[in-house]
């Protein structure tokens, strides 16, 4: 962690940027006093693995066929 001041930061803020993109947190200080902390986002998104649900189900061969008229019109409020 790197503790920088707002007076640091407002003369040059995308060095401090590039800093916390490259992973680097940043606590901000006031008169030597931390008052914020600034880091990188972390994505709790994990990538699903492929093939995940292989052989589970299967896609009819008409799934893409036009549905029936009845359908349609439920669709559409008629």
């Amino acid at each position: 962690m790197l503790n920088v001041t707002i007076d640091e930061i407002q003369r040059d803020p995308l060095k401090y940027l590039h800093q916390v993109e490259a992973g680097e947190t940043l606590v901000i200080v006031r008169s030597g006093e931390p008052i914020d902390e600034l880091r990188p986002i972390t994505s709790s998104k994990q990538q699903r693995p492929f093939g995940l649900c292989a052989g589970e189900f299967t896609v009819p061969e008409d799934f893409d066929a036009p549905l029936p008229d009845e359908v349609l019109s439920a669709f559409e409020g008629k």
